[in-house]
């Protein structure tokens, strides 16, 4: 089959290197530009193929094959698509890859809805040789990393609750922009951005079978939300989440607390620097002994300068097509239960918007 990242598209050559994976992406917007710097700089990579409707895009990328429209780039020769286009357009580009034989990594969110979700993972299921990967990379980021490694070293002992703030001022654009689009997104601010926070949450304090909501348009002229709030709960783990587009200074926070202390990550490097310094605190709990550090235990924080985020999830996607390995973060499941997550959200908080 043509595309098909078969044995033949991944065997050593004569010299011991593996051929090239050829890759094309649909969408190439900012995100879209990103991952061609990436795919470019990856030695087990090729940019073959590049589709959007604006025909600017193409002076960009001059060498490149040019498709206006996504169907036609699938039937190109192509081993691997990355998708990063509209929420709407997701569904339909990723099943369609999928059936013509080609790997996929798609960008969050994963659609509009559930049902978006579960169309891809059926053309997954169609598909069992091929791998399909979204992008969630705030797993990514070395703090997070970090933490993760904390918690399931178990030095602090087991997760009680979590609190995690994801806020940006939105812009003066910001109600023209295509992520407030009810149509072409599907979401506001929750689906958007906040969709990070709540994977992170599930990441680290697992499912959540509870929860509450409200979620509010309380200051944009926009159809869908730009503030959600929730309170969720799976097992003995509560996390609350605020995801705003009213937070007029940026804002990442989220407060781990453990049996036996907490870890405390601000701030996350992005492309704009504008969310601050990416740290993460923690501490040993202390009150046993009143007199030394009673509410006020030592804390040690490290400081990251550095996001290799994106670069290290296309990593994990690339190794898992050559080692034919299952994709471990970001794959269909994880995408199914933060999109569970935020329709019950919606639907608990009143709408999506």
């Amino acid at each position: 089959m043509s595309g098909l990242a078969t044995s033949e598209g991944l065997c050593a050559t004569g010299g011991g290197e593996r051929t090239p994976l050829r890759v094309g992406i649909i969408g190439m917007g900012k995100v879209g530009r990103r991952r061609a710097a990436i795919v470019e700089a990856h030695p087990h990579l090729h940019l073959e193929a590049v589709c959007d409707t604006n025909p600017s895009c193409r002076k960009l990328f001059p060498d490149r094959r040019f498709h206006d429209h996504f169907p036609d780039l699938i039937a190109d020769d192509l081993d691997i698509v990355f998708v990063c286009a509209y929420n709407k357009i997701a569904p339909q580009a990723v099943t369609m890859a999928l059936d013509a034989g080609k790997h996929v990594f798609c960008e969050k969110p994963p659609g509009c809805c559930v049902e978006d979700v579960e169309a891809m993972i059926a053309a997954e299921r169609r598909n069992p040789g091929l791998k399909l990967k979204f992008g969630f990379n705030h797993r990514y980021h070395y703090s997070v990393m970090e933490a993760k490694s904390l918690i399931d070293g178990g030095r602090f002992g087991k997760i009680l609750w979590m609190r995690g703030i994801y806020g940006k001022c939105g812009g003066i654009q910001f109600e023209n922009e295509w992520r407030n689009s009810a149509e072409l997104s599907g979401g506001g601010i929750l689906l958007d951005q906040g969709i990070h926070m709540l994977d992170l949450l599930r990441y680290f304090g697992g499912e959540f079978t509870e929860v509450q909501s409200v979620v509010t348009t309380s200051f944009w002229n926009i159809p869908v939300e730009d503030n959600a709030f929730a309170i969720l709960r799976g097992g003995d783990v509560v996390a609350m989440l605020h995801s705003s587009a009213t937070q007029w200074k940026h804002r990442f926070s989220l407060e781990i607390c453990l049996q036996a202390g907490y870890i405390d990550l601000r701030g996350i490097l992005s492309s704009t620097r504008s969310y601050g310094e990416e740290t993460l605190t923690f501490a040993r709990r202390q009150f046993e002994d009143e007199t030394f550090a009673f509410g006020k235990p030592r804390e040690e924080t490290i400081f990251f300068d550095t996001d290799d985020s994106w670069s290290l999830e296309i990593e994990e996607f690339v190794s898992a097509i050559q080692n034919d390995t299952p994709i471990v973060s970001g794959n269909s499941q994880d995408a199914l239960n933060v999109m569970m997550l935020i329709e019950e959200i919606y639907r608990q908080g009143g709408g999506r918007g």
